[in-house]
């Protein structure tokens, strides 16, 4: 009795703050209930394992799969090991930081509404359009490495790659517009098939490092002696070699920018925390599964994938070209003379890169919806059909996606390049500005009497180190991500543009916004920590109720371990 009146109560108080809250909203910002507006409604048709798997889903991608070729021909696979381990770590600060914020007051804008609550408006507005280029470029890009893909089984010389990208544009487009239940089962499959097939692919290249393919030959670390772990840098566009301690060291940075767009993707379940049941208890447990699935799906790949390919494998190298069968997974299943199998994994393959530009077109179509409720877009891209889907900004990705047919006159690899430079830039900033806005809050918490260990339900650990150095660490490559574009007697003004576009364009709507708007960079005795937590508290309170309740009936009707209870157990940290 005492826990349905606690329950009843923090019902109320739900109802009652809620109802001012929008109601203060709604005056500050007269845009901002556009959302319950007939035809401009969202349909709520995603569970929670539709919300899990889609981030997953959109971690695992081509800059693992494919882009990972690449840097291994680059820098050789010791290189990449500690590339996709300093970045892997700095990914892991991002998802704390941004997971102890979101613990603390949910919100439903994302961390663009973090920026601005924390912040500064001025950084949310840069941070947020950021965020929206990032998926503008993204499902072109997912396109383009489709038609490598493809280009496996049927050569560019065949069969001209944009009748590739026409197919794919075509399915992707489909999807979003048969309404989000539709979407949201087709993800969940495909994204459950990544995680199986990377799982696979890790244990198959364990199988052959140790002789257990076909050919029994059993390579361990034979390719980090000979040819070794670290390749010497070089650019045959440019006839450039740099040998020695130097030439290694300046081709480990080459490939930070590839590392980083690997893990591009992982920050998205930011996204997802507001729509969270228990929001206190499952974003901790999303943080967690972030730190497992760094290690396993990124760095045991990297590892197994360095001790069965060679840097200078004829095959790795050849794939640099516009015939390349893109990915090194199959080009060390195919010198482990394993039949009927590269096809396979590159059918797998092609269904992940379908998967990634699915759902990198619905988060844009969703990112200038949320831009356009909020006013910081034209109204237009927040209309909806009947089935609650964004028409108008899934049109606007459409338009974006015949990027893609820039591979019908260029080479597959170098426009694939283009487009990882510059996609990996906006992911860097918006991590940035992740990080950047934990400070402000850790400053605002000691400035206002917050201890962090006693009244925070999630800290990130490492702090407040961890956040200074991660950032520190983007900015750094930031800046020097496409350093390579200065070495040797030509400067390719293409991968300079391409590289550094958008940090000028961030830092001219950052500045915009302030000078326009006249916005100040909030002072941490400033900052709102009080508004809309304790709704939070009841949210928290009254679900807690619910699922003691909800475990005193299965115990009481002798069923403790119910279909919930298993999926936790032994499925939940994976699916």
């Amino acid at each position: 009795m005492l826990d349905l009146e606690k329950s009843n109560d923090a019902q109320s108080m739900i109802s009652r703050h809620t109802d001012e809250y929008n109601l203060y909203v709604a005056k500050s910002t007269p845009s901002a209930n556009l959302a319950d507006h007939e035809g401009h409604q969202l349909k709520k048709g995603l569970h929670a394992r539709h919300v899990t798997m889609i981030a997953i889903g959109g971690a695992l991608g081509t800059g693992l799969l494919i882009g990972t070729g690449s840097a291994l021909a680059k820098a050789g696979p010791g290189s990449i090991l500690i590339s996709y381990s300093a970045i892997g770590f700095v990914v892991y600060m991002v998802m704390c930081a941004l997971g102890e914020v979101a613990t603390f007051i949910p919100l439903a804008d994302g961390f663009a509404g973090y920026c601005n609550r924390y912040v500064d408006p001025a950084l949310g507005f840069a941070c947020g359009y950021v965020y929206l280029f990032k998926y503008l470029v993204l499902p072109a890009n997912q396109l383009v490495a489709g038609s490598l893909v493809m280009q496996y089984w049927v050569s560019r010389d065949t069969l001209n790659p944009g009748v590739w990208i026409t197919i794919f544009l075509l399915i992707i487009v489909a999807v979003n517009i048969l309404g989000i239940k539709f979407f949201g089962e087709i993800e969940f499959w495909l994204s459950s098939l990544k995680v199986v097939t990377c799982l696979g692919l890790i244990l198959l290249l364990f199988i052959i490092a140790l002789g257990g393919g076909p050919t029994h030959d059993r390579l361990g670390f034979r390719y980090w002696k000979n040819p070794g772990a670290f390749k010497s840098y070089a650019d045959s566009t440019k006839d450039l070699h740099i040998e020695g301690a130097k030439g290694r060291f300046v081709a480990f940075v080459s490939v930070l920018v590839t590392a980083v767009f690997a893990y591009l993707g992982t920050e998205l379940c930011g996204i997802t925390f507001a729509e969270c049941e228990r929001p206190r208890k499952a974003i901790p447990k999303a943080i967690k599964l972030t730190f497992y699935r760094i290690v396993v799906f990124y760095l045991l790949s990297i590892l197994f994938l360095g001790m069965c390919v060679a840097y200078n494998d004829p095959l790795l190298v050849s794939a640099k070209g516009s015939t390349a069968a893109a990915s090194p997974f199959v080009i060390a299943i195919k010198n482990a003379n394993i039949p009927a199998l590269p096809h396979i994994i590159n059918g797998c393959i092609l269904l992940f890169v379908l998967s990634a530009a699915n759902s990198d077109m619905y988060i844009c179509s969703r990112t200038i919806y949320g831009l356009a409720v909020a006013g910081y877009a034209p109204k237009f891209f927040s209309r909806t059909n009947k089935m609650g889907v964004p028409y108008f900004g899934v049109g606007l990705s459409f338009l974006f996606c015949l990027l893609g047919y820039m591979t019908v006159s260029s080479g597959s690899s170098t426009v694939f390049t283009y487009f990882v430079n510059v996609v990996s830039l906006t992911g860097l900033i918006a991590w940035a500005c992740i990080l950047f806005l934990h400070i402000r809050f850790m400053m605002a918490c000691k400035a206002q009497g917050i201890d962090r260990k006693r009244d925070l339900v999630y800290r990130s650990p490492l702090q407040p180190y961890g956040s200074y150095i991660a950032f520190s660490l983007c900015v750094l490559v930031i800046f020097i991500k496409n350093f390579t574009v200065f070495l040797g007697d030509s400067f390719t003004y293409k991968d300079f543009i391409t590289g550094y576009i958008v940090l000028p364009v961030f830092v001219i709507m950052y500045i915009s916004f302030k000078v326009y708007h006249k916005t100040k960079m909030f002072k941490p005795e400033e900052v709102d920590l009080v508004t809309y937590r304790d709704v939070i508290d009841a949210e928290e309170e009254r679900f807690a109720a619910e699922y003691e309740e909800r475990k005193a009936v299965r115990e009481a009707s002798g069923n403790p371990k119910d279909k919930e209870w298993y999926y936790e157990t032994f499925l939940g940290w994976l699916f």
